[in-house]
């Protein structure tokens, strides 16, 4: 019998703070190594989400999108610096 998303799967965390996601899981889900994570936790539960990281390709086009729009719109490298002091002091 195989393993299916409702089967509860133990595992441990390591003394080095690692958890295992077992094999049956891996497979189940599809995840292969390297894959990122985001981790969210609240009170007792510890959720983890796979996330797609852009490529450096994508990068590149949301960089030049970025210009393009400051461009536009007339904000300098300067405004986003004083935006980010702001936010930094307001402890965002």
């Amino acid at each position: 019998m195989g393993t299916t998303m409702g089967d509860v799967i133990l595992t441990r965390m390591s003394s080095k703070g690692q958890i295992v996601i077992p094999k049956a899981m891996r497979e189940l889900l599809g995840i292969e190594e390297g894959e990122v994570f985001a981790l969210f936790g609240e009170d007792d539960t510890i959720i983890l989400k796979r996330v797609d990281l852009p490529t450096g390709d994508e990068l590149d086009v949301l960089l030049k999108w970025g210009v393009e729009y400051a461009r536009k719109r007339g904000i300098k490298r300067s405004d986003v610096l004083k935006a980010i002091a702001e936010e930094r002091k307001r402890g965002v």
